[in-house]
């Protein structure tokens, strides 16, 4: 009688800690330190650089990570020096968001080196989106929020001067932004609130099973979710599979809504029109609200800074949507 007890005692603390919102770090004030690390692949000359002065441009103050330049094989040095870089981030009290350089490919060889309980005690923003989707995993799993958003290769294209750019800076200072967007002819309207996650599913579909998966049962159980999805350089096939992936996982029965973004240079093939037609030819039986061609994706002209693991309410029609973060 005891044990059973404490078995289900156990059971309902994992509930309640698992239901927590995951944490929002805390906003940065003028002056503060962002970090530029090269967190996967090794970024083209001259882009940290820019990167550094658009930080500043924005009034932050900004430091390199050592091996932000380094080139190991296609990645910014080994995986423990990427490791390191990012593990002295984390724990400088001085460094207030890190700012990866660029994705690639290299997540999945750093994490396996930083359990989730490292990450759990550090509640800093990390920035960055395609590859870097796999340390966003591993923040929400850590329970914080992060940020799905353009990188050091935009700042640098731009000076940080563009809107997505200008609504990072935004975001990071506290401010909470509110997205508005045309309406698309797939769009199934409805309103939904939880707690919203994603980023590349060829990337995060690769963390399942892991202990750095947001999808894992453990979090889709006990959080109302909201799911974004976007991916590039993927054929239809290719994409069709990780879509048959989310459903055999039961991703789709539990989630509240879906944003598609852009499956950016992934033609159409296969007697598909388009590649959102087929991604609607999954989405199109579930009674959730589901929105197409979202701001959100490799296109850094139309990739609208997402905060992950942050409560949204999303409200899709025929003619628009629109997106809320909720603090």
């Amino acid at each position: 009688m005891k044990r059973i007890f404490w078995v289900a005692l156990a059971a309902v603390t994992m509930m309640t800690m698992q239901a927590k919102t995951p944490v929002m770090p805390p906003a940065l004030k003028p002056g503060d330190t962002i970090a530029v690390l090269s967190l996967s692949s090794t970024p083209k000359p001259g882009v940290v650089e820019k990167g550094v002065a658009a930080v500043k441009q924005w009034g932050f103050n900004a430091v390199v990570g050592r091996h932000a330049r380094d080139e190991w094989r296609s990645f910014a040095g080994t995986p423990e020096q990427r490791r390191d870089d990012l593990l002295k981030a984390l724990r400088d009290p001085g460094v207030k968001a890190i700012l990866s350089s660029r994705g690639g490919y290299g997540a999945a060889n750093v994490l396996a080196l930083i359990p989730v309980d490292t990450l759990a005690k550090y509640p800093k923003w990390i920035i960055g989106y395609s590859d870097i989707t796999g340390y966003l995993s591993a923040e929400l799993r850590a329970g914080h929020m992060s940020l799905h958003a353009n990188m050091c290769g935009r700042l640098a294209d731009t000076g940080g001067t563009d809107r997505e750019s200008l609504w990072l800076r935004d975001i990071l200072l506290g401010k909470l932004p509110t997205y508005h967007v045309p309406g698309h002819e797939f769009n199934r309207p409805g309103k939904a609130r939880g707690m919203l996650l994603g980023g590349n599913m060829s990337v995060f579909g690769d963390m399942a099973g892991s202990p750095y998966d947001f999808l894992a049962p453990e979090v889709l159980d006990y959080n109302d979710a909201i799911l974004f999805i976007e991916d590039v350089g993927e054929n239809i096939a290719k994409l069709d599979r990780m879509l048959q992936h989310l459903r055999l996982r039961g991703v789709l029965d539990k989630v509240q809504a879906v944003i598609v973004g852009r499956y950016d240079d992934c033609p159409p093939s296969r007697g598909y029109a388009s590649t959102l037609e087929m991604v609607h030819d999954y989405l199109k039986d579930y009674n959730i609200p589901v929105c197409y061609d979202f701001p959100v994706g490799h296109d850094e002209d139309w990739n609208y800074p997402l905060i992950v693991g942050c409560p949204v309410e999303l409200n899709v029609t025929n003619d628009k949507v629109s997106l809320k973060f909720v603090p």
